[in-house]
């Protein structure tokens, strides 16, 4: 779950980069979206919310939102497509220490998030 302070316009931007995860919209409030895998729809993996205090959303220090790509290609096209939308880059695809493959953007509203493919060995 990410905050947000203007969630149509995050919807807009999540709906287009989830979508290239295989993540679509399902539960939509006034307050939230969810997305789920499109071949578990009941079960939301994600959303982005307006935060329950009322008070502005923010980020936290050190927080990361990592979501799992199938291929090295889906993080290219993650990365580059939240590029297009808005987000400021926190780091091109491509293989981290860990040996796996990452992407790493901030969205709208300056929260980090990630696109990893997981490299077999």
């Amino acid at each position: 779950m990410v905050g947000t302070n203007d969630l149509e316009k995050s919807t807009f931007f999540y709906d287009k980069i989830l979508a290239i995860l295989g993540l679509k919209k399902v539960t939509i409030t006034e307050r939230y979206v969810g997305y789920s895998n499109s071949d578990d729809p009941e079960e939301v993996k994600f959303y982005i919310t307006k935060p329950h205090d009322k008070k502005p959303a923010s980020v936290g220090n050190g927080t990361m939102v990592a979501l799992l790509a199938d291929t090295n290609e889906i993080v290219d096209k993650f990365h580059k497509t939240a590029l297009s939308l808005g987000a400021i880059d926190e780091g091109a695809p491509g293989i981290r220490s860990d040996g796996n493959y990452y992407g790493y953007v901030r969205d709208l509203d300056g929260n980090k998030i990630t696109a990893k493919c997981i490299v077999s060995k």
